[in-house]
Parts: C-alpha cells; structure tokens; sequence
C-alpha cells in the first residue's frame, strides 16, 4: 500500500501567527513555573530544544500530536493550553508551595488522599 504525499503547508496567516504565539507565551510560562529548562521539556515530549524555542515563539507551527504530550509534561489540560483566558504568570520566583502542589498532582490518588489528610490536621491543630 502506497501512501500519497503529503501538500506543502500554506503559510501562515496572521491569525494563525497569533494564535501559536498566544500559545507558544502559554507553553513558556508553564514551562517557567515547572522550573523546567528547554531541553528538559524537549527531552519529555521527544523534541529538540530548538523545537521547543520554535514553539515558544509561534515561529513553528505545533502538530497537533504534540499537544498532549506537552500538556502531560506540562501538568496541565490540553484546554488549558489553547485557553485564551490563561493570565500571565508573574515575574520571579514560584513559591515554594506552588512547586509542591504541582509534585502532589503527579502523585497517585491514593497519596494525594493520605497527604491531603495531613494538611487537614495540621491545620485543624493549628487553629486550637
């Protein structure tokens, strides 16, 4: 079985070049916020760090195969990276406690219960 090639890919219009910017800035603040390099993301969704660069700035265009691959490394939704709502994150450091909420949402459900229960005594015992 013969597969038949594939078209060129039209250039990019304006709308198209806004839109993978706008999603590009979205990847790169998440990316931030993870404290992950370039490559580090590349190397968990099985690009270069070119190509992550290229994403970063919207002057590649993204397959679409590599969305859930990104918002998995990402801890994120794939909603949450087209999402037009997302705020820009701010400037510095993340806090401490953001960092450890993202580890808690790797962990199984089972963790994140028997942790959760901790939280909640310490802080029941706190307010005595």
């Amino acid at each position: 079985m013969t597969s038949l090639p594939l078209p060129p890919l039209a250039p990019m219009t304006p709308d198209d070049t806004a839109f993978f910017r706008l999603l590009g800035a979205r990847i790169a603040q998440r990316r931030k916020t993870q404290d992950l390099t370039q490559a580090e993301l590349g190397d968990l969704v099985g690009v270069t760090q070119q190509q992550i660069a290229s994403f970063e700035t919207g002057r590649r265009r993204m397959p679409i195969s590599t969305l859930p691959l990104l918002a998995k490394a990402l801890s994120v939704s794939i909603e949450t990276l087209l999402s037009e709502d997302a705020k820009p994150a701010k400037r510095g450091p993340v806090p401490q406690i953001q960092r450890q909420l993202e580890q808690l949402r790797q962990l199984p459900k089972v963790k994140q219960q028997a942790i959760m229960q901790v939280i909640d005594s310490v802080i029941a015992q706190a307010r005595l």
